[in-house]
């Protein structure tokens, strides 16, 4: 059995857990979510704890167990506190601004590039070098965040570009002057 299918997941005050067959509706402060998951795998909702358990012991129910846990604990876990993720920008005129619900990058284009924020995941900029993308579905969340490094990755010989806040860009050197010989 899988390690992390087996822990329980502890349901706080004012998250409400609908379990109709297959079908899991999360409900809380910050929003909620719904998901499918497959008829292999047993959902229990008991006394404020979620179990998760696989119906069978084949080879994909058991591969089930622990993906099937980990998505209904973000599911609780969004909706109660939501997720993040911080970009920051490195790089000479590269910067990034909030204008209403766009999100402005200049990035060393001709063109600026402008990101739209979606119902379920929000962008913001603090400072000029810095974005936070933050929502309650840590899939969306992690994908906006990963199109928006995409945009422009940073280079290994100068370090310019987006990066993950934290991020470590192995450094390359630089093409070396021929000596005389």
């Amino acid at each position: 059995m899988s390690r992390i299918g087996k822990m329980p997941i502890p349901v706080p005050a004012g998250v409400d857990v609908k379990i109709d067959g297959c079908h899991v509706t999360v409900k809380g402060p910050k929003g909620t979510l719904a998901r499918e998951f497959k008829p292999s795998i047993n959902i229990v909702l008991d006394s404020g704890v979620l179990a998760v358990s696989p119906k069978s012991d084949s080879k994909t129910d058991r591969a089930l167990h622990g993906l099937s846990r980990t998505l209904l604990s973000n599911m609780v876990t969004g909706v109660t506190t939501g997720f993040k993720k911080e970009l920051e920008i490195q790089g000479v005129g590269y910067r990034c601004q909030k204008k209403g619900k766009d999100l402005d990058l200049t990035l060393g284009f001709s063109h600026p590039v402008i990101i739209t924020d979606t119902d379920d995941v929000v962008t913001d900029a603090p400072t000029p070098n810095r974005i936070v993308v933050s929502g309650i579905d840590n899939q969306k969340v992690g994908q906006i965040a990963a199109e928006i490094r995409s945009i422009r990755p940073a280079e290994p010989y100068k370090g310019k570009g987006v990066r993950y806040l934290g991020e470590v860009v192995k450094r390359k050197e630089g093409k070396a002057a021929k000596g005389k010989k």
